[in-house]
């Protein structure tokens, strides 16, 4: 017995005995005699529970109701069949949970899959229409991965079967790129503009936009970024239209950062931007402080873009105020307006309030705290100077100079 139970300490410090759960780890084990006394009943083949008359019998024979151990064994046995059940029920109940909450394709979406798959098993080009109605019928992420599973087995279809070793048009790109960005399957939408890849898509630069517009509306750099990655990646031309987003992205986000990063990129491919980047981008310019940017930008506007916006316009003004030049932001104010068109002339008197009551605020909290100082002063002087040059000029604007002293006092 005394061997025995040696063995039995020894099986308890032992992984193996992690099959006793409900004895080995139960919250109130009573002696370490009645733990060693339960294993010695499992390592000489006696079970623990009663589920039979015969089993009852032996349990009875090998501990006599009067022994405190026996006790002690019935007690623990009951709390770890107790203890099993819990824990069974928890299990199965946190099972349920989850399998609940994994996504399934739509029955639709499901059917025109199971539709399509059996036509190329029966080495049939599907109708177009079938396709078509899978594509507007996603709305998870299960439809998508169904969509570009069917997709690639039609390419291999195609291509052995029909002898057609070309993508899908133009168009389908579209189509899947959009029904990604509806669903929110932003990854899948990626692999759309992939140039080489298993789905018969050909990357179009139009479905690359689609995507930097959801970028735009959820205002998510990491996705306008991570798209923009993938277009160098597969060597897709940058346009126009995709500085316009690009920029505006940067602009909503307040990343000056990643505006002159991408500006930099667009300008060394040679892109000829619209005049509405120029705007953004010299608007932005304005608005942290950066005076050389603005000339800098100016002069890359000048190449492609012949007269000034209100934007461009009032952006080299407050270029100039930066540089203490009063007088030129008052010449150049003079000038948009007389060139600007009859029914944008009213707007001068609106952006001139702005550049007096918030933007003084804007430009000086984004400076660095040693140089605050300096450039309030010098603004507190220089926007009342500008003011009186235009009305010398004869463009007298009727604005409220009080405005500036506080703005800037906020700052």
């Amino acid at each position: 017995m005394q061997a025995a139970a040696a063995r039995a300490r020894r099986v308890l410090a032992s992984p193996a005995a992690s099959g006793l759960p409900g004895i080995l780890w139960g919250p109130r084990l009573g002696s370490a005699l009645g733990a060693e006394g339960a294993l010695l009943l499992h390592l000489h083949g006696v079970p623990s529970s009663a589920s039979s008359p015969h089993h009852a019998r032996g349990f009875s024979s090998c501990f006599a109701p009067q022994s405190p151990g026996n006790l002690i064994l019935t007690a623990m046995a009951s709390q770890w069949s107790s203890e099993k059940s819990v824990h069974y029920q928890m299990a199965t109940a946190h099972f349920s949970t989850e399998a609940s909450d994994v996504d399934h394709p739509t029955e639709a979406v499901e059917e025109m899959y199971q539709r399509m798959l059996k036509s190329v098993e029966a080495e049939t080009m599907p109708p177009n229409a079938w396709l078509w109605s899978m594509i507007s019928s996603c709305s998870n992420k299960e439809d998508i991965k169904l969509l570009f599973q069917i997709l690639q087995k039609l390419r291999v279809f195609r291509l052995s079967n029909l002898r057609i070793n070309t993508n899908f048009n133009d168009h389908l790109c579209m189509k899947v790129t959009e029904a990604c960005a509806r669903v929110g399957t932003l990854d899948y939408g990626l692999k759309a503009l992939w140039k080489h890849n298993v789905y018969g898509i050909t990357p179009t630069i139009g479905s690359a936009h689609y995507l930097l517009q959801h970028a735009k509306t959820l205002n998510d750099t990491k996705l306008m970024e991570n798209i923009m990655q993938v277009l160098r990646r597969n060597s897709l031309p940058l346009q126009p239209g995709t500085a316009d987003i690009v920029f505006s992205i940067c602009y909503n986000a307040d990343r000056w950062d990643l505006l002159s990063k991408y500006a930099d990129r667009f300008v060394k491919a040679g892109v000829k931007l619209h005049r509405t980047a120029f705007d953004i981008w010299m608007e932005f310019a304005a608005k942290v402080g950066d005076s050389q940017s603005i000339w800098n930008i100016n002069s890359l506007r000048g190449k492609s873009v012949k007269h000034y916006t209100l934007a461009t316009g009032f952006a080299c003004a407050k270029g100039s105020l930066l540089d203490q030049k009063p007088e030129n932001a008052a010449a150049m104010i003079k000038l948009l307006y007389k060139h600007l068109p009859d029914q944008k002339k009213p707007f001068v008197k609106d952006e001139l309030k702005k550049l007096i009551a918030e933007w003084p605020t804007e430009v000086i909290k984004r400076q660095k705290k040693d140089d605050r100082k300096a450039m309030e002063e010098a603004l507190i002087k220089d926007i009342p100077t500008m003011i009186n040059c235009l009305t010398k000029s004869g463009l007298d604007i009727p604005v409220d100079l009080e405005k500036l002293t506080p703005q800037l006092q906020a700052a």
